[in-house]
């Protein structure tokens, strides 16, 4: 059966979405993943994160299947890309819980919702709140 990912609330290093991203590609190179997932694989959210990190997704994927625990992979991250300090990571969940609230990412988000047939959610404000309701979470 296929899956969707895990919440984007899920913190890993403090840090909110990086837990989802990387068990995407575990997902994904399973053939788990549910497809409608995977035209956006290192994109969106997964390349902002990656970008934010400043580590290449093909470089982030590859090191997520030689193995390894999400904070291992975290720790990868802060060596190969960029040391995060309790600031940058603070900016980056500020950020990345928020988006699709008043901002560049208003359009698409909404589009999302429709496509999902959510449009009458009017509670639904961010692409987390999206997820959690589209993928089953949260009613």
């Amino acid at each position: 059966m296929k899956q969707t990912p895990i919440s984007a609330f899920t913190k890993t290093g403090g840090m909110l979405y990086f837990a989802r991203m990387v068990g995407k590609i575990r997902l994904h190179a399973r053939g788990e993943l549910r497809e409608d997932f995977h035209e956006n694989l290192g994109k969106g959210f997964d390349g902002r994160c990656c970008k934010f990190l400043r580590i290449g997704y093909e470089a982030l994927k590859a090191r997520v299947l030689q193995g390894g625990t999400d904070d291992e992979i975290f720790a990868w991250c802060q060596v190969n890309g960029r040391p995060l300090s309790e600031e940058d990571i603070a900016i980056w969940n500020g950020f990345a819980q928020k988006r699709g609230w008043r901002d560049d990412g208003t359009a698409m988000f909404e589009k999302y919702k429709a496509g999902s047939g959510l449009a009458h959610r009017t509670d639904l404000l961010t692409y987390f709140d999206y997820y959690e309701v589209d993928e089953g979470r949260a009613p």
